[in-house]
């Protein structure tokens, strides 16, 4: 391989290209890489020039390929970007510099670091497109020298190559580099199983093609009598297509159809559509195996007619049928489409053609968790498609396994919301249901109406999943704030003081500030869920504008002579008392209280309903101390017990755990064991600072799938 083979080959598509270029950026290289060697002992310069040969045979621009062959410089040279920018403009800098980043991501076991590193490549592809064709003519050349590895690093970088760089050919339509890349980790990660299918291949390979050949005869006999010009040929097939299909569903070799595949290649689609008919007419088709990606595209610009007959000899066969131009698409995909001409030529449908990617970088933004981020990439972009039609007949594409409310979603966020049912070719169908390929579906739409957390297990989108948590959350944000301010309101009702003195907007804030809560509204949502109290609020307000006024104590209960307690309990009449909770019952602030005085450990504090209390009333009455409440300002963390009944699953425990971190609540112990009926009971001991936070993640808990019923745990009686 030398620059004159790759000059050679652009001249053959664009006699304009500045081949001038080219030379420049080989000289470059060839003195930036001198002196380096590959794990092969080729000197390293082979590497550029095969990368840029790849680049060539896709036909692009003099600029990619100049970058191709300039790609490691940075990387792996004391050359910079600003001399890469001097000599050869920012053009060819800016792919250099995206490639640099890109050749720096080092995959290692740890999934975290991975999935970050993908996202740096995708941001790089947004900036241009031809980074990533850049990286995967890279790719494939290590891929084809990849025996001179180690063998763990050989399995590890093809896992890599059929996790992401494969099916990033395929979603570009590089059919040509995704089927090498496949067979050649196949090679890599199964040699096994990848040889023994060549050979078992291999030996039937003169019986087929005899049989391709006798196919082709009548056909072509068959096309001239209709006079329809067309280039018939044998379809080699991929090894890897035929391992996935007997792993994936479980076939024998024998039992693989399109083993024999042939391709009619005609000047236009009239043809395809003629010689689709002939072939039909010739042999009986198999039902449910013929795809027209012609009328309807898949989202890489792949086209044509697909079909599988059984053929003269009894064997089936499929027959793939196009045109020029989508057999030009077929092998090169977006790279077919790249103007080396005209670059503003177009643009608008070039971009049409990338939605899938700008997609993918707008929804990531929503999703910080790596590994959230992953699954979506597996599911939105590298996963089996479904193309269903809306009623005006509008293809919307979408992950298989999808449902009506994927499809919802994808239309409009305000038709998922509003999604009560779907109809699937006219017939009402329930929400789960899976939709297929050519499905006419419509969406019942309800207003008012909002989604359900139970959707959440049955889409399969990340756009459908972050809407749905989206409107959860501002959902709950609303519930949280109309749940303080009443919860405020009746403190400040019960304490004998206004209301408009304590609502006020730049009061609440004020008093918000204490817990770093800066806007009046997330002051009442933390009172909505517990995180502080209403009589903190008050308290606080109070000492800020009402410092010179006399502290007003709830009328019915003032005492004449009180202390405060270490544990925020006020004793009538008694000051500098020592008081502890009790541990059968664990008082809340906000629960009715008694106190019990004890021998010489002060007084303990039980809940109202504790059935010790009765025993105590009962055996020595003369201890018990009525007049206990709680502070007004009473601040500390309280230990509670909790008991949840649900129908028994995997992952139960986790989704209440996942519940009650989310609520900001800390959890001292849990304990799940299955119980009869098929039902599960989690114990559950939480720290939380008041009755409204404990209601609050009750209420939370309680929403959790399968749950049945969230309890506080009854006290139970010690004597």
């Amino acid at each position: 391989m030398d620059i004159n083979q790759i000059i050679d080959k652009v001249k053959q598509y664009n006699k304009k290209a500045d081949i001038s270029v080219l030379r420049k950026a080989y000289e470059f290289a060839t003195i930036a890489h001198e002196g380096q060697l590959r794990l092969s002992g080729e000197d390293y310069i082979v590497h550029p020039l095969q990368v840029s040969m790849i680049l060539a045979k896709l036909e692009l621009d003099v600029v990619t390929i100049a970058a191709g062959m300039l790609h490691d410089v940075v990387e792996d040279t004391d050359v910079t970007l600003d001399e890469i920018r001097g000599e050869f403009g920012d053009e060819t800098a800016l792919l250099v510099d995206g490639v640099t980043k890109l050749s720096r991501i080092e995959f290692t076991s740890k999934e975290e670091q991975q999935v970050e590193n993908l996202r740096k490549m995708f941001f790089a592809m947004a900036k241009d497109i031809r980074v990533i064709l850049i990286k995967l003519a890279d790719r494939l050349h290590n891929m084809r020298t990849l025996a001179h590895h180690p063998k763990e690093k050989q399995k590890e970088i093809s896992r890599e190559t059929l996790d992401v760089f494969a099916p990033l050919a395929h979603r570009l339509g590089i059919f040509r580099i995704k089927w090498e890349l496949e067979d050649l980790a196949l090679r890599f990660l199964e040699s096994e199983t990848y040889y023994d299918l060549v050979k078992k291949i291999s030996m039937r390979r003169q019986e087929r093609e005899e049989y391709i050949n006798q196919v082709i005869g009548i056909l072509d006999k068959e096309l001239k009598k209709v006079d329809i010009k067309a280039d018939i040929s044998g379809r080699p097939k991929h090894f890897y297509s035929i391992y996935n299909k007997m792993v994936n569903k479980g076939l024998g070799l024998s039992e693989i159809y399109d083993l024999i595949a042939v391709r009619v290649i005609v000047n236009n689609v009239k043809d395809c559509y003629g010689v689709l008919g002939v072939i039909h007419a010739l042999w009986k088709p198999i039902p449910m195996r013929f795809k027209d990606y012609v009328a309807m595209p898949k989202p890489n610009m792949y086209q044509s007619l697909h079909t599988t007959v059984i053929g003269p000899l009894g064997d089936p066969f499929e027959v793939q049928i196009r045109t020029w131009e989508m057999h030009r698409t077929s092998e090169y995909g977006i790279a077919a489409h790249w103007r080396y001409k005209n670059p503003t030529e177009e643009d608008a449908d070039f971009e049409k053609k990338l939605t899938w990617l700008r997609q993918l970088l707008e929804w990531q933004r929503d999703m910080p968790d790596a590994k959230e981020f992953m699954e979506s990439l597996k599911i939105d972009f590298f996963s089996d498609r479904v193309y269903v039609f809306t009623p005006l007949g509008d293809v919307v594409e979408l992950p298989a396994g999808s449902v009506p409310i994927d499809f919802a979603y994808k239309v409009h966020t305000q038709v998922g919301h509003g999604c009560t049912g779907a109809k699937i070719n006219g017939r009402i169908v329930p929400l789960d249901y899976e939709l297929k390929t050519g499905d006419i579906v419509e969406i019942i739409t309800s207003k008012g109406s909002g989604p359900s957390r139970d959707w959440l297990n049955t889409v399969q989108t990340s756009q459908a999943k972050n809407r749905i948590r989206q409107w959860y959350k501002k959902a709950e944000k609303e519930e949280r704030l109309i749940r303080g301010r009443e919860v405020l309101e009746k403190e400040i009702i019960k304490q004998g003081l206004k209301i408009a003195d304590y609502t006020q907007n730049e009061r609440v804030q004020e008093a918000g500030k204490k817990f770093n809560l800066f806007k009046p509204e997330d002051v009442y949502a933390a009172v909505g869920d517990g995180t502080i109290t209403a009589k903190q609020v008050i308290q606080r307000i109070r000492e800020k504008f009402f410092h010179d006024e006399q502290e007003t104590e709830i009328p019915q209960i003032q005492p004449a002579r009180e202390g405060k307690t270490s544990e925020g309990v006020r004793v009538k009449g008694v000051g500098d008392v020592m008081v502890r909770l009790a541990k059968c019952c664990n008082p809340l602030p906000g629960d009715e209280i008694i106190g019990y005085i004890t021998r010489g450990r002060g007084i303990t504090i039980h809940r109202k309903d504790c059935p010790n209390v009765s025993y105590y009333r009962e055996e020595e009455g003369q201890r018990i101390m009525e007049e206990v409440y709680w502070g007004s300002d009473v601040e500390g963390v309280y230990r509670v017990a909790l008991e949840i009944e649900a129908i028994d699953r995997s992952r139960l425990a986790m989704d209440i755990m996942n519940v009650v971190a989310d609520a900001k609540t800390t959890i001292n112990a849990i304990n799940a064991r299955a119980i009869s009926n098929n039902l599960a009971l989690v114990q559950l001991k939480i720290e939380v600072k008041s009755l409204e936070q404990m209601r609050h993640v009750m209420d939370k808990i309680g929403r959790i799938r399968d749950v049945l019923e969230v309890r506080r745990v009854i006290p139970k009686k010690e004597h």
